[in-house]
């Protein structure tokens, strides 16, 4: 079990490194739009997130 949590961690981190790598500009940019949004709205976002992964591990298990 902590192996697969080990595996989930470093495939999150290669995904969250995508874009910056790609695109750095877009990732400054998107940054810039998410540091003025208000707390509830990053909120909602992270819950939809949460929400789509959690789908995901239920439809992929």
């Amino acid at each position: 079990m902590v192996e697969d949590i080990g595996r989930a961690i470093a495939l999150m981190l290669v995904f969250e490194g995508i874009l910056p790598f790609v695109a750095p500009r877009r990732w400054q940019e998107m940054m810039k739009v998410l540091s003025i949004l208000e707390e509830r709205s990053l909120r909602s976002i992270g819950l939809f997130s949460m929400g789509v992964g959690i789908v995901l591990l239920w439809l992929l298990r």
